[in-house]
């Protein structure tokens, strides 16, 4: 569904496609079984002006919206869901939360950098016991004359250890308002005395993607690096999760669709008694369910995507993209290993691999059951 799109962002999603299948798409298996995140590839990305599309030119940005950066996110997932989940995570929560939040100085020394590619950066908001319930965090933060120390852990911090990490922006209990914990957001640079980033984890999908817990014992920071005002943490990664939840929406549809072109070409060059298995009815109602859905998923996401850069209400819209396009995504990866057969559960095969990466989709920036509540509460249902 392309009707909704502009000349120039036609040319754009165009452009991403090429460069996914051409750059991407070509060193996606090796980097999987090696779990190792292509720099180059990274390089190149910046070059194309990818990690700056939705932020103005002064600060080197591309002039675009939360469109643009969906629509080069969506290109990449269809073929390997850790090279967008690289971009999605530099942009959507390592860069925004400087733009939206950050002084002037803070803009014009760090976002340079970030969104020419040449740098990363992460957003340590999930802990052990503070996941869903991002107001359960325990890592602290107290000012010590004109410093910051900090002390607690974070997991599951996306582009927190690659070469190019610049820095982490991390949420901290700063103190009490009102009998409830003030959270704030500070900048940490990586290689901070103090603040270690552990070996990265070994996991299930998403393996080309740098992924890792991290440890601030008596880190200490100038007091200049709070983002944003104190006590506004919480609020202000609220926002940011609904932002970031557009973009893993856009993901997760281009993940769906990458299942059904694999399957339908598939389908179409394999003979089951004596016949394509294209020609068989179960498995195009198969491929037909398969192509709904990506049309569903993509349909939310523009539509949320739209509400935002117009500045209208899109939190609930965010959330209805993510579930629909999340649920798409591991439908249509299941769906998909199934055509396959016994191929599908061959890693060489990109399937396996979707099959593998898609589940996070369900959980990441919002688990499937955070954004059932947030429409809940849309539509004015009591706590």
């Amino acid at each position: 569904m392309m009707h909704d799109l502009t000349e120039e962002e036609r040319e754009l999603a165009a452009m991403v496609r090429e460069f996914a299948d051409t750059v991407v798409a070509p060193q996606s298996y090796e980097a999987d079984r090696t779990h190792t995140l292509s720099m180059d590839v990274v390089r190149q990305m910046g070059e194309l002006g990818l990690f700056g599309l939705p932020f103005p030119e002064e600060y080197g940005g591309q002039g675009g919206d939360y469109m643009a950066l969906g629509l080069a996110i969506e290109a990449l997932g269809r073929v390997d869901q850790s090279i967008a989940i690289t971009l999605e995570a530099g942009v959507s929560l390592g860069a925004m939360p400087v733009f939206r939040f950050g002084t002037e100085e803070q803009k014009r020394e760090l976002l340079p950098d970030l969104l020419a590619g040449r740098a990363l950066a992460g957003f340590g908001l999930t802990e052990p016991e503070a996941g869903s319930d991002a107001g359960a965090t325990r890592t602290t933060a107290r000012l010590d004359g004109d410093e910051w120390v900090i002390d607690g852990s974070k997991q599951f911090i996306t582009n927190s250890g690659t070469p190019i990490t610049r820095f982490v922006t991390v949420t901290a209990v700063t103190g009490q308002s009102e009998g409830r914990k003030e959270i704030s957001t500070i900048i940490v640079p990586n290689g901070t005395p103090g603040f270690t980033v552990e070996p990265p984890y070994d996991k299930v999908g998403w393996n080309a993607s740098d992924t890792h817990p991290l440890t601030f014992d008596g880190v200490r920071v100038p007091a200049s690096n709070l983002l944003g005002e104190r006590g506004s943490g919480f609020r202000n990664f609220l926002s940011i999760l609904d932002e970031g939840r557009i973009a893993i929406a856009a993901l997760s549809t281009g993940a769906a669709e990458g299942c059904l072109e694999a399957a339908v070409e598939y389908a179409k060059s394999r003979t089951i008694f004596g016949s394509a298995l294209s020609t068989r009815q179960n498995a195009q109602f198969t491929l037909a369910r398969m192509r709904a859905r990506v049309h569903t998923a993509r349909l939310a996401w523009h539509h949320a995507a739209r509400l935002r850069d117009a500045g209208e209400a899109f939190a609930e819209q965010a959330a209805i993209a993510k579930l629909v396009a999340g649920e798409a995504a591991m439908d249509n990866a299941r769906d998909a290993t199934q055509i396959f057969g016994g191929n599908g559960f061959m890693n060489e095969f990109p399937v396996a691999r979707h099959y593998r990466d898609s589940k996070i989709l369900e959980i990441g920036e919002g688990t499937t059951e955070v954004q059932l509540l947030v429409i809940a509460r849309a539509l004015g249902l009591a706590r």
